[in-house]
C-alpha cells in the first residue's frame, strides 16, 4: 500500500470510527457507568471484533480476486454506491443520546470485553460496510495479507483511540451530542458520500 493510499484510508477510517454506531455508544455508556479504565476492556473487545469482521470481508474479497481481477472494479463501484447510501443514512440519523439508569455495579473485564466484541461481530452493517470499503484500497498486485495487516492495524488503532476519548469524556460529550449531534452526523454522512463518490474513480 502506497503512502498516498494509506493516508486516504486513514482519513476514511477515522471518519468511520467517529460516526454513530453501536460500539461508540457502548463505549460512551460504559465510560459513564464504569470509568475509562474498565471501558478499555469494552473498547479492546470491539477492536478485536472489527478485525475479525475485516478478515472475513478482505479474504472473501481475495477469493473473488483469484477468480477474476475484474471483480475488484465491480466491488469498487458497488461499494462506492453503498457508501453513498450509508452516508445518506448517517446524515439523516438522529443524534446519539445517553441514558444511564440507576447505579452500575462492579463489572468484570472479561464481560465488558465480550460485550464489545459481540457488538462488533453481530452488527450486520459492519460486514457490509467493510465489503464495500476495503476494495477501494486493495491492490491486487500486492500481498493481500500484508495489506490486511496494515489496514486492520490502522483501523484498530484509530478505533481504540477514538473510543477511549469518548469513554474518558462520556459525561462531558453526552450533553454536546444532544445539542450538536445532528450536525456531527451530517458531517460524517457527508464524508461517506464524498468517499463513496470519489474512490471508485481513483486510478
Amino acid at each position: 500500500m502506497s503512502l498516498q493510499t494509506w493516508l486516504i484510508y486513514l482519513l476514511a477510517a477515522t471518519g468511520l470510527s467517529l460516526s454513530p454506531g453501536p460500539n461508540g455508544l457502548l463505549a460512551l455508556t460504559h465510560g459513564a457507568l464504569h470509568g475509562r479504565g474498565k471501558a478499555m476492556f469494552t473498547i479492546a473487545g470491539g477492536a478485536a471484533g472489527f478485525v475479525a469482521v475485516m478478515a472475513l470481508s478482505m479474504f472473501g474479497i481475495g477469493a473473488l480476486l483469484k477468480a477474476s481481477v475484474v471483480w475488484i472494479e465491480v466491488l469498487r463501484w458497488a461499494g462506492g454506491g453503498y457508501l453513498v447510501w450509508l452516508g445518506i443514512q448517517v446524515w439523516r440519523a438522529p443524534p446519539i443520546s445517553l441514558t444511564v439508569a440507576g447505579v452500575a455495579g462492579p463489572a468484570r473485564g472479561a464481560v465488558l470485553f465480550r460485550q464489545g466484541a459481540l457488538s462488533a461481530l453481530t452488527n450486520p452493517k459492519a460486514i457490509l460496510f467493510f465489503a464495500a470499503f476495503l476494495p477501494q484500497f486493495i491492490d491486487p498486485a500486492r500481498s493481500l495479507f500484508a495489506q490486511f495487516a496494515i489496514m486492520a492495524g490502522t483501523f484498530a488503532a484509530i478505533e481504540i483511540v477514538t473510543e477511549y476519548v469518548i469513554a474518558s469524556f462520556a459525561q462531558r460529550i453526552s450533553p454536546w451530542l444532544a445539542r450538536a449531534g445532528r450536525h456531527f452526523n451530517r458531517a460524517c454522512g457527508g464524508l461517506f458520500v464524498a468517499i463513496g463518490a470519489a474512490l471508485p474513480l481513483r486510478a
